[in-house]
């Protein structure tokens, strides 16, 4: 039952950040082209922006669950380097280094908490994977148009 119930919370998770970010990118992909106003390379600096608070916000998503999942000892701790009073913190600080799949190791899950750190890296690499493949298309876009057009202007 337990596991039933790790499944459910790593899946609703994984599907929050996961549609958190096709919104960034879609939002992105409609409004950056409103903004002609602004050279290319800011405009795609704004898209490196928007996705990097896109990301913080996911991994504090899944902090959030570590969380709420810790108030249940039953499902597992955390274990390592933890601070006593600031455990929201290294719940933030174990989703940061496993969304981005660094994974220092200060900090380790047990029991059912530890499925929920390989739905995040999984989760994590396919995100930080599908903003790159979006900045390059972006990238090149608005590079290739300013390329043009600082050509035309000789």
């Amino acid at each position: 039952m337990l596991l039933i119930i790790a499944f459910v919370i790593n899946g609703v998770l994984a599907l929050m950040a996961i549609l958190l970010h096709y919104e960034a990118l879609f939002q992105l992909s409609k409004n950056l082209p409103k903004v002609a106003h602004i050279p290319p390379r800011f405009r795609v600096l704004m898209g490196v922006g928007t996705i990097f608070i896109a990301h913080v916000l996911e991994i504090w998503l899944f902090a959030l669950g570590y969380f709420f999942t810790l108030q249940f000892p039953i499902m597992g701790s955390l274990v390592g380097k933890i601070s006593t009073d600031g455990i929201l913190l290294d719940c933030a600080y174990l989703s940061f280094v496993t969304f981005t799949t660094l994974g220092y190791g200060e900090i380790v899950a047990q029991g059912y908490l530890r499925y929920l750190t390989g739905v995040e890296a999984l989760t994590g690499f396919i995100l930080i994977t599908w903003s790159a493949s979006f900045l390059f298309i972006e990238m090149q876009k608005y590079w290739t148009f300013y390329k043009s057009t600082q050509t035309k202007q000789q």
